[in-house]
């Protein structure tokens, strides 16, 4: 069949349209500052085999695991019917970590012949309270038990109905419900609304065309990406780096990858890494192939469409138990954060040997993960902050790296000072670029963020974070960028804190978070310097 490149295309944005959608939805309607503010959710369509068709612009973490929880709703919640939505946050059953709920609806259309499943539009957000151990359920556990409610794929909608026995097993167990209950129907209108607008699209083109130019957008994908390996010089690429430690052990964890390019398809091995670790660094597979599918599609620098063609000519190996494919019950929330930072940066120091003047230096590397919870005394209710803070970006071989950004599997925003004092019971006193942090070289890292957080009243604070020992790297001579610190000032006291710590406070501490800076890339010669 031959294909009207214009009608293609026309029909690519037109699904992307619909996943950008849902997000707006899903963000005007949440609760959280978590997910209205940062923006830290991901909606994504799929066919009827699950297979994903498109997606927004949104946390790459999410979208490249997402397949993996529709892949387990259809296996465990069929037969589906019209009105369904099926909940999961269970990271062995496609999920990332316990505070990522997936909300799954299939999309059935009319035909001659009665109502068919046509496909499956997705919504994904993290929640910044799932119970378990600590506020935030961002511990340091030893099982995943401890960190919070684990949720099988189960229908929350049956046939338009709510199952409201669901939905009040998950309010009992989180410790601000009002907030979860809100964030989670915002989840809900999102899926209705993208079931609304492919129900559009199909009476716009017929279900007929529509399938086949999905079908058509999946293959183009994977003809550039077998074009783009088919560039790449034929070899073997390995690269280790390391995560500071797991928070139980204070032994480094190595990730190795060794990447295979062969004419027009690559073999990503990740034998050679870690066990699976005590403490909670653990990546379960969805997370190793997200950033698999984040680092290859970024490197494509071309407009692929994003679904699943773009991984069809990648095998993927991640031997079951080690660290980037944890078996239960390993605990994982930090894993989704941080380890998955560190397999891009393995990735992408492999990939440099081939690509040199494409792949940039190391980023910061780490999520930098706070929650502080506890009760807030100004309206008699439990809290809950979660945020990621961003730092410096690798530099480029034409280009210094950004200060102060987000980078690679995190795509979300910041907490606006005047949001995140209004919602908490907490107070800014810095928020400030960390002047020298990023790596020096021809061209520098761009450097981190220095952020300084009041507690006004008790709270239990939880950190996760990385390259507080390993600097981010810097390439073809360029230096690393400077490690992050952590601590806490009580009075004239500054305590040094660990990377990964849970503590209580004291109303009047202040947590100071100093996030990493960029690698630098290529020799200093003179200044750096811009070419635009």
């Amino acid at each position: 069949m031959s294909y009207d490149p214009v009608l293609l295309e026309v029909i690519k944005h037109a699904l992307a349209a619909i996943a950008d959608e849902m997000g707006v939805v899903l963000r005007k309607a949440s609760f959280s500052p978590n997910i209205k503010e940062r923006r830290d959710f991901s909606c994504a369509v799929f066919d009827s085999q699950g297979r994903m068709i498109s997606q927004a612009a949104h946390i790459p973490v999410h979208l490249g695991s997402m397949p993996l929880s529709v892949a387990a709703a259809i296996r465990e919640c069929s037969p589906l019917s019209p009105g369904d939505q099926v909940i999961l946050n269970d990271p062995f059953r496609g999920g990332t970590h316990l505070p990522d709920i997936t909300l799954v609806a299939p999309v059935f259309i009319q035909s001659p012949t009665g109502l068919v499943l046509f496909g499956f539009v997705a919504s994904r957000a993290h929640h910044a309270d799932i119970g378990g151990s600590v506020s935030g359920s961002m511990a340091i556990a030893r099982e995943i038990y401890q960190e919070g409610l684990v949720i099988p794929p189960v229908k929350l909608f049956q046939q338009g109905q709510i199952n409201q026995a669901v939905m009040d097993m998950i309010l009992a167990n989180v410790r601000t419900p009002r907030e979860r209950s809100g964030d989670l129907w915002a989840q809900i209108a999102a899926n209705r609304r993208g079931n609304e607008r492919i129900q559009e699209t199909v009476d716009r083109f017929t279900a007929l065309i529509l399938q086949e130019y999905m079908d058509e957008l999946i293959a183009y994908s994977e003809r550039m990406t077998r074009a783009f390996l088919g560039k790449i010089p034929k070899g073997v690429y390995r690269f280790t780096d390391y995560l500071d430690e797991d928070g139980i052990s204070n032994e480094p964890v190595p990730i190795s990858v060794s990447i295979t390019v062969e004419d027009d398809q690559a073999l990503v091995d990740f034998s050679g890494s870690s066990p699976q670790v005590r403490g909670s660094l653990n990546a379960v597979y969805a997370i190793t192939l997200s950033a698999v599918y984040y680092v290859f599609r970024s490197l494509l620098g071309q407009d692929a469409p994003n679904n699943a063609g773009c991984l069809l000519p990648i095998r993927v190996i991640a031997p079951p138990g080690s660290v980037v494919n944890a078996v239960h019950p390993a605990p994982v929330a930090g894993g989704n954060v941080e380890t998955s930072q560190r397999i891009v940066d393995v990735l992408l120091g492999a990939l440099a040997q081939a690509l040199p003047d494409q792949v940039p230096a190391a980023s910061q590397g780490t999520m930098n993960n706070v929650t502080i919870g506890g009760w807030d005394t100004r309206n008699d209710l439990p809290f809950t902050y979660y945020e990621t803070i961003a730092g410096g970006s690798g530099a480029r071989s034409h280009r210094d790296g950004i200060s102060a950004i987000h980078s690679h599997m995190t795509n979300t925003l910041n907490t606006p000072i005047e949001a995140l004092e209004y919602a908490y019971p907490l107070r800014v006193h810095r928020y400030q670029v960390r002047t020298g942090s990023g790596g020096k070289g021809l061209y520098s890292g761009g450097d981190g963020i220095l952020r300084s957080i009041e507690l006004l009243c008790e709270a239990e604070i939880s950190l996760i974070s990385e390259r507080r020992r390993f600097p981010p790297y810097g390439l073809q001579g360029g230096l690393p960028g400077k490690c992050g610190e952590n601590s806490l000032q009580r009075g004239e006291q500054s305590i040094p804190l660990p990377a990964k710590c849970t503590l209580r406070a004291e109303p009047g501490d202040i947590l100071h978070i100093a996030t990493p800076g960029g690698g630098g890339y290529g020799e200093v010669i003179g200044s750096s310097k811009d070419p635009d």
